[in-house]
C-alpha cells in the first residue's frame, strides 16, 4: 500500500513539474553580423594601432604615448559594444519612442556645433573637448534613419509618392544642409544615399527616386564649383596626375600604398606610406595602410567582412516581424555599406575623396559608437525583437515593401492562398452557397 501511494505521489509531482523551457537557437543571420562586427572591430583596433604609432612618435618624439590612439579607441570601443548589448535586447522596444528625441537632440547639436564648435584641418564638425568630443552628424545619421522608418511603416502610403515624402525630404535636406555648412560633404552623401535605398525598402518608385537624384546632383555639381577645394579634389579624381604633388597627392598616395602592398603585403607595422605620404592614416585613409601591410589579402578580407554583414542585415530585414523592423534594418543596413563602399572607392581611386571613414575600422569615437547602435538594432530584430505600433499608424495594403519582400506582394499572396484554400475545398463550398442563394430566392419569388 506504501509503495502504491509513493508511486501515486510520484505522478502528481510530475505532472505538476513544469517542463523547462528550451532556449531557441539563435538565426544564422545573428550570428554572421556578430561575426563580422567583431572581426571588423578587431581589424580596427590593430590598424589605428599600427598607422598611428609611427606618426605619434615622429611628430612628438620618443617620449610620446604611441599608443594613444589604441587606448581611446579601446575605451570608446567598450562603450559601444555595451550600448551594441543592450541594443540588441531592449532597443527595438524604446527607440521607436525616442525617435523624436533623437532627431531633435541631432539638428538641435549641428546647430550648436556652427556656434561653438571645434575647428580641425578646416572643418568644424566636433563640439566639446579634451576627452569628451562629440561628432553629431554622425548621430544625425542614425537618427534620420530611425525618422525614417517610423514615418514610412506609421503610412505606408508615404513613399508611394512625392508629396507624401515631403516631411521626410524636408528633414533630411534642413539636415544635410547644416551638415555641409561645417563643411562636411561625405557625411552628406552617406546620409543621402542611406535614406533613398530606405525609400526604396518601403516601396518607393524608381522614378520618383530618380528626380530626387538629379535636384542632389545639381546641388551637388554647384557645390563643388562654388568651394574651390571641393572643385580641386573632383578635377584630381578625374585627372589623378595632372597634380600628383598638389590637389591630387593624397589620391596618388593612396594607390602607391595599394600598389606596393602586392598580394600578402609588406607585414604589419612594416608600411611608410602612414609615417610620410598619407596624411590622417588613421581615420580617413585607413584602407590605404591596410593595403600596403596586409596586401591584397587584407582588403579582399575587409570587403568580404563587409560583404557578410550586407548579407544578414537584408536577409533580417526580409525575415523581419513588422513593416517597421524591415524599413529600419533595410535602412542601417545600407547605412554602413555605404558608408564602406565610398571608402573603399575613393581610396582606391575610383571615387572622388570625401573624408568618410571606414565603419568599425577607422578611429573615431562618435563614428564607431553611432554604428554599433545600429548593430544593437540590427540584432534585436535578428532575434526576433519587434517595436511598439506607433500611434499614427494604421493598416493598410499599400505598403508594399518588394525590395525587401523579393518582389512579393502581400495582397497577392493573400489572394493566392485564398485561391489554395478554395481549390481545397472543392465544390462543397459552392454547393452550400448556391443552396442558400436558391432558398433566399425562393423567399424572394414567395413575397412577390
Amino acid at each position: 500500500m506504501s509503495a502504491k501511494k509513493a508511486k501515486a505521489k510520484a505522478a502528481v509531482r510530475g505532472r505538476r513539474a513544469k517542463p523547462k523551457k528550451r532556449s531557441r537557437p539563435l538565426p544564422a543571420e545573428y550570428n554572421i553580423l556578430l561575426t563580422a562586427t567583431l572581426c571588423l572591430l578587431a581589424l580596427g583596433a590593430v590598424m589605428v594601432f599600427s598607422a598611428s604609432s609611427t606618426t605619434r612618435i615622429l611628430q612628438d618624439g620618443g617620449l610620446s604615448d604611441s599608443a594613444f590612439y589604441l587606448k581611446r579607441t579601446l575605451l570608446f570601443g567598450a562603450v559601444g559594444l555595451t550600448i551594441m548589448w543592450f541594443a540588441s535586447r531592449h532597443g527595438l522596444r524604446v527607440i521607436r519612442g525616442l525617435t523624436p528625441l533623437l532627431l531633435g537632440g541631432s539638428i538641435f547639436l549641428l546647430l550648436a556645433v556652427l556656434a561653438a564648435g571645434t575647428e580641425v584641418n578646416g572643418a568644424t564638425r566636433w563640439i566639446g573637448g579634451g576627452f569628451l568630443q562629440i561628432q553629431p552628424s554622425e548621430l544625425a545619421k542614425v537618427a534620420l534613419i530611425l525618422y525614417a522608418a517610423d514615418l514610412l511603416a506609421g503610412k505606408p502610403k508615404r513613399a508611394r509618392s512625392l508629396e507624401g515624402m515631403m516631411p521626410l525630404l524636408v528633414v533630411v535636406g534642413v539636415s544635410a544642409l547644416l551638415i555641409m555648412a561645417q563643411p562636411d560633404m561625405g557625411t552628406t552623401m552617406v546620409i543621402c544615399f542611406s535614406v533613398a535605398a530606405t525609400l526604396l525598402a518601403a516601396g518607393a518608385r524608381p522614378a520618383d527616386l530618380g528626380k530626387i537624384a538629379l535636384v542632389i546632383g545639381c546641388l551637388a555639381l554647384l557645390m563643388a564649383v562654388v568651394e574651390p577645394y571641393r572643385m580641386a579634389r573632383l578635377t584630381s579624381f578625374l585627372h589623378p596626375t595632372a597634380d600628383a604633388s598638389g590637389a591630387g597627392f593624397q589620391a596618388a598616395q593612396a594607390k602607391i600604398a595599394l600598389g606596393s602592398g602586392g598580394l600578402l603585403g609588406d607585414g604589419l607595422g612594416n608600411g611608410v606610406g602612414k609615417a610620410f605620404y598619407l596624411p590622417e592614416a588613421h581615420t580617413d585613409m585607413i584602407t590605404a595602410v591596410i593595403g600596403e601591410e596586409l596586401g591584397f589579402a587584407g582588403i579582399a578580407a575587409v570587403v568580404g567582412l563587409f560583404a557578410m554583414f550586407g548579407y544578414a542585415g537584408l536577409k533580417t530585414a526580409q525575415k523581419a516581424k513588422d513593416a517597421y523592423a524591415k524599413i529600419l534594418v533595410a535602412g542601417l543596413t545600407s547605412l554602413v555599406i555605404v558608408q564602406a563602399t565610398i571608402n573603399l572607392f575613393a581610396v582606391m581611386g575610383m571615387a572622388p575623396l570625401t573624408g568618410v571613414p571606414l565603419p568599425f575600422v577607422s578611429y573615431g569615437n562618435s563614428s564607431l559608437m553611432a554604428t554599433l547602435l545600429a548593430v544593437g538594432l540590427i540584432l534585436n530584430v535578428a532575434r526576433g525583437g519587434r517595436a511598439a505600433a506607433a500611434r499614427t499608424s494604421t493598416p493598410t495594403r499599400a505598403g508594399k515593401l518588394r525590395a525587401i519582400e523579393g518582389g512579393r506582394s502581400p495582397a497577392r499572396e493573400r489572394k493566392r492562398a485564398d485561391g489554395a484554400r478554395k481549390a481545397k475545398g472543392g465544390g462543397g463550398g459552392g454547393g452550400n452557397r448556391g443552396a442558400r442563394g436558391a432558398r433566399h430566392g425562393g423567399r424572394r419569388r414567395a413575397s412577390g
